[in-house]
């Protein structure tokens, strides 16, 4: 692709061409990263959290750069347009981020346009969500693309995730394969950093869905503040003029975003757990039982009974959130209640492990105070619950005499390091004032150490109900061996994540795993 098709309508990026007359040049290829530079590459230099592209001119240069973007106020080895690099082209802009995005867009034809791209953001989630509108909209016979925390999906191929959200030139390029793959539908988690360093820019969203907004990230984004108008810009920015925005009205800043665009040319779809907030779309009489939940959802005049096998009120917000989003694009109510009918577990969202054994296993990703106070509220209703102690009453696999109502919640979690501080002593509190007794443990300490991150964690527990062990399979296999019938043993923090990380080395370690051998070996009496 030439040059200057690939910087077509960039130009709130750019400042000053550094090359006069500027050439068209064909372009082979686009890179961030210097070590992926070929011959005949575009080579953007971004700043990263560790290194500056700028550094790897010469680097990039040598390796056959066509061409450089690189951000005004930059100094880095070597003069552009001098010496060796004198046949290079180099163009410097305002924001290289921002200029990354459009880049990518172009580069890619921008695939968004030929495509139906949803959008879900907020701290909590935007996985379910995701997930449950895919199985809606598959149910309606579409070919669906999904890019997420866990798993990016184009079609039938699975591919891991490196990030909630990749880099403008990864979103794009899936964007693309999704497009030639078939996909008529795009649905992407979008996540703050994402926002804030416009990965997502220059893509068209037909819909965006607002979850919540809870303490998270503010290592990164330093107040909430900061946090909320990241998330702010997939609606005022991103959302095309005619797309819809769904949105919880039971969350303070889903209000104030609410507020925000009423007025605007976006259609809204509100969604909450109580009619007196007024919103479009209301649950009520919700059932929350070991094998799923039911409940009445009220739309313009209208009743639909909901059934689901995921657990948990929490996840009545996120079909809500779904449910928008389905509305926003057509799709039929009949294929709508069979889609969340369909909608399988979630690996690592209040996913129950089960191996046989008489007591409730949940490893769930909570890794946030309120994340963590909304799962252990969810397992104490759980098990209160007369319809959850009615069906545990009748279970047959059970003996008579140990037909009784759920007793204990018992959680096992720790607190990542590199990460905001500040939120570990309000989780350690937390997790000992909901709880009946709590393991704290490791979670991914990165580079810090992991007893000053379980320090950090007492220092706000409520009570006595608590042990360390900072080895997490031994913290796991502690809670399933205090656990009787009926119990509830919560494993939190890590979801569907298969490894930690310690002193910059990942170990492979999977919770789902661990608990299944930690189950089994208690049930045959061996040692795990």
């Amino acid at each position: 692709m030439m040059l200057r098709e690939i910087l077509r309508s960039c130009d709130s990026a750019l400042r000053r061409r550094e090359v006069t007359p500027f050439p068209d040049t064909d372009i082979a290829g686009i890179a961030y990263d210097s070590r992926k530079v070929g011959v005949g590459y575009l080579f953007i230099a971004i700043r990263g959290e560790k290194f500056n592209g700028i550094d790897f001119i010469r680097d990039v240069v040598q390796r056959g750069a066509a061409a450089i973007v690189y951000e005004q106020g930059d100094a880095g080895s070597g003069t552009p347009g001098t010496g060796p690099d004198s046949a290079v082209c180099f163009i410097r802009v305002a924001n290289s981020r921002k200029a990354l995005a459009c880049i990518a867009n172009n580069f890619y034809r921008r695939p968004s346009e030929h495509l139906t791209l949803i959008g879900i953001t907020g701290t909590n989630g935007k996985t379910t969500s995701s997930y449950i509108l895919k199985s809606i909209l598959e149910t309606g016979g579409q070919d669906v693309g999904l890019i997420g925390t866990i798993q990016y999906i184009i079609k039938n191929r699975i591919f891991p995730a490196v990030h909630t959200t990749p880099e403008s030139p990864e979103f794009q390029g899936l964007l693309h394969d999704m497009f030639l793959s078939g996909c008529a539908v795009v649905v992407s988690e979008v996540s703050s950093h994402a926002l804030a360093q416009y990965r997502v820019d220059d893509a068209v969203f037909r819909t965006a869905v607002f979850t919540n907004l809870t303490r998270d990230h503010l290592d990164f984004h330093k107040t909430m503040e900061d946090y909320f108008r990241a998330k702010e810009r997939l609606f005022t920015e991103l959302l095309h003029r005619q797309g819809t925005a769904v949105i919880n009205l039971d969350d303070p800043y889903g209000k104030r975003l609410y507020l925000l665009l009423k007025g605007g040319s976006n259609n809204t779809i509100t969604y909450s757990l109580e009619a007196e907030t007024g919103a479009d779309m209301i649950a009520s009489d919700i059932a929350d039982t070991f094998e799923g939940l039911r409940f009445r959802l009220s739309f313009e005049g209208r009743q639909y009974g909901i059934s689901s096998p995921l657990l948990g009120t929490p996840n009545v917000y996120n079909i809500l959130s779904a449910v928008g989003a389905a509305v926003s694009l057509r799709v039929p109510w009949e294929v709508i209640l069979d889609g969340i009918n369909n909608a399988e577990n979630i690996p690592g969202r209040f996913e129950k492990i089960g191996a046989g054994q008489e007591f409730l296993c949940i490893i769930d990703y909570a890794h946030t105070e309120d994340a963590l106070e909304r799962l252990i509220t969810t397992a104490r209703e759980l098990i209160s619950s007369p319809a959850a102690k009615k069906e545990h009453g009748k279970r047959r696999d059970i003996p008579v005499e140990k037909h009784r109502p759920a007793r204990r919640v018992i959680t096992v979690f720790g607190c990542g390091g590199d990460r905001d501080h500040g939120k570990r002593p309000a989780m350690g509190a937390i997790a000992t004032r909901l709880s009946d007794f709590v393991i704290i443990t490791s979670d991914n300490p990165r580079s810090e150490g992991l007893l000053d991150i379980i320090r950090d964690i007492e220092g706000g527990v409520v009570g006595e109900n608590y042990l360390v062990e900072p080895d997490r399979r031994e913290a796991i296999r502690k809670a399933v061996d205090m656990a009787s019938p009926g119990d509830i043993v919560l494993v939190a923090g890590k979801g569907h994540e298969t490894y930690q990380e310690i002193k910059g080395i990942r170990h492979e370690f999977s919770d789902r795993e661990v608990l299944k051998e930690i189950i089994r070996a208690k049930l045959t009496g061996r040692c795990a």
